[in-house]
């Protein structure tokens, strides 16, 4: 004898609706198009529709990864990595194995991203001092990690800064200034149209060698301010106020950090991007530039490769996280 429940999925269809039946007392109705039952492992299933293409990978017990690839592509092979004891996995494809550089950069990427984030969050920073800030994609970067307080960017060239306050413009705790920032008050030309790269510096031989776009530049005047002399505005209405400084100025981060005379003092750490392999005429070698951030009281937490060449292996630039020890928290 038909139980009520078989006659009901019996009866379902014929009201347009389809019914993937997944055991004893376990049915899942759906109102557009069929599905398809895959099973995974003991007591678990996976129920997709049928006209797409799924890869499934374990990730560890009781858990699995599915990816829909794109048409024509075929799925995997994924292999699961364990992560130490973090309890974390890292999923790799066959592209990853393919280009190891492009990986490694891209983890690298991430690994630096996460290491600021964890020192804002230990240090208590309530504003981020955002120099070079181009179009917002650190300062967005930070909001998607989950940092909350104060931003205060400062983009020199007239693009860039257009893009920058369209993405600001809706983040009441995000702050933009047209101007760039040295060791003095003046004007200067920057060199434009390198995207990322602008710097008011002229490419080396060996930057001319990798990038074709510094083999054509033209010139914006801009404004330079020093960093000392926008703080007190910058920090206004923070009772505490803990800065951290981010300098991703093309060859110029010492004119920046000059700039800041006694009043880097202030600040709880920085993030530089330093270069082993000069790609900018008079910028300084990355000995030159720690040691600098090292007499201002800053002492390495992080370094990670930013560019590397493919040929040979070795790393172009770091983005160097510094932080000032006796700040933190508990601190001596």
């Amino acid at each position: 004898m038909q139980t009520l429940y078989r006659r009901l999925l019996q009866l379902v269809p014929r009201l347009g609706l389809r019914v993937t039946d997944l055991g004893p007392g376990t049915a899942v109705v759906s109102r557009r198009g069929g599905r398809v039952r895959t099973p995974l492992g003991p007591g678990a299933d996976l129920l997709t529709r049928d006209d797409g293409r799924y890869a499934v990978t374990g990730a560890g017990k009781d858990t699995w990864v599915v990816l829909r690839d794109k048409p024509g592509t075929a799925p995997g092979p994924w292999e699961s990595v364990r992560l130490g004891d973090t309890g974390a996995r890292l999923l790799l494809g066959e592209r990853a194995a393919a280009d190891e550089r492009k990986f490694q950069m891209a983890a690298a990427e991430y690994l630096c991203t996460q290491h600021v984030t964890a020192m804002l969050d230990l240090y208590g920073v309530n504003c981020v001092i955002d120099v070079g800030a181009n179009h917002g994609q650190y300062a967005k970067r930070l909001r998607r990690l989950g940092y909350t307080g104060r931003i205060v960017s400062f983009e020199p060239t007239a693009e860039a800064f257009a893009r920058l306050s369209k993405a600001a413009e809706q983040d009441p705790e995000w702050q933009v200034h047209h101007c760039g920032l040295g060791r003095e008050d003046t004007t200067a030309d920057i060199h434009v149209g390198w995207n990322t790269m602008n710097s008011l510096l002229p490419a080396s031989d060996y930057g001319r060698g990798r990038y074709q776009r510094f083999h054509t530049t033209r010139t914006e005047q801009i404004r330079i301010r020093r960093l000392d002399g926008v703080l007190e505005e910058a920090l206004d209405g923070l009772a505490e106020p803990r800065p951290f400084l981010k300098m991703d100025t093309q060859g110029y981060d010492l004119e920046v950090f000059a700039g800041g005379g006694e009043r880097i003092a202030d600040f709880v750490g920085l993030q530089s991007e330093v270069a082993v392999l000069r790609l900018y005429e008079g910028s300084p070698a990355m000995s030159e530039a720690i040691a600098a951030y090292e007499n201002g009281g800053f002492e390495i937490t992080g370094m990670y490769p930013v560019t590397r060449e493919a040929t040979t292996g070795r790393v172009v630039e770091f983005d160097c996280v510094m932080m000032r020890a006796k700040a933190a928290p508990g601190a001596d």
